[in-house]
């Protein structure tokens, strides 16, 4: 493909959320955030491994699959994307394309990740938290049924950034925790954040880490803010995923 012809493509598939760079073509070159998402990855890149030859990669919420290209230029043997919206997955197919990487996408709800059957080396879950009505089940769905060595984890965050060590067990009586800054959080939005009315349920720093250790997670690294590098061990007891019965069609 020519520049010219990436960039009248790429003008058709947008409006683009990742700016990506297409044989010197920017995909969204005036966004809101600067050049993102690359202005997030120069600072957690470094700290996940360099060279992933062998390995499989899972990235969910891909949107544009900014992310699956920075794994597949590691040597990624496969690199799947996955993403509830149909728009952004042709964006991903072309932008790989015209990068002659080859990545699979597919359209899937992180709801039924189960459904591929399959444990990856490294799953990426960037952005996709504050966007899910049911958080903590989507943690259990990644732990239970697809998440095999690592997982990378960004959730936006809100709120005070102290964490404090819970105790084990608290008195009914007991509520002076519940305000002190260092609590486990979700913040509920009822309308929009952002303009955004996918912007559901947003953790402070406490709420997340908590949330990642019950569903399963033992936090190895924690290089930027919002991110977290995690491997699965045993959940705690009572955690587990859920499959409510579906009622009638």
């Amino acid at each position: 493909m020519t520049p010219d012809t990436i960039r009248a493509e790429a003008a058709k598939l947008g409006p683009w959320f990742h700016n990506i760079t297409l044989h010197g073509v920017s995909t969204a070159p005036e966004h809101p955030l600067g050049d993102y998402p690359a202005c997030v990855w120069q600072y957690f890149g470094h700290a996940l491994p360099q060279d992933l030859r062998g390995k499989s990669v899972l990235d969910i919420g891909c949107n544009a699959g900014f992310f699956s290209i920075e794994m597949k230029r590691r040597g990624a043997a496969r690199v799947l994307g996955v993403d509830s919206d149909a728009r952004y997955l042709e964006q991903a197919r072309f932008a790989a394309r015209a990068l002659d990487l080859e990545i699979e996408y597919r359209e899937l709800s992180v709801y039924d990740v189960g459904a591929l059957g399959e444990r990856f080396d490294v799953v990426l879950f960037m952005g996709v938290l504050y966007h899910l009505r049911h958080p903590l089940l989507a943690l259990d769905l990644l732990r239970e049924h697809v998440v095999g060595d690592l997982l990378v984890f960004q959730s936006m965050q809100r709120g005070p950034r102290e964490v404090e060590p819970a105790q084990e067990d608290y008195p009914f009586e007991a509520e002076e925790q519940f305000a002190r800054p260092g609590w486990p959080r979700l913040h509920f939005i009822e309308h929009r954040y952002a303009g955004d009315v996918t912007n559901w349920w947003i953790p402070n720093r406490a709420g997340a880490e908590a949330m990642l250790r019950n569903a399963g997670f033992e936090i190895l690294h924690h290089p930027d803010r919002e991110i977290y590098l995690c491997r699965p061990v045993a959940p705690p007891y009572g955690s587990a995923a859920v499959y409510p019965a579906k009622g009638p069609r």
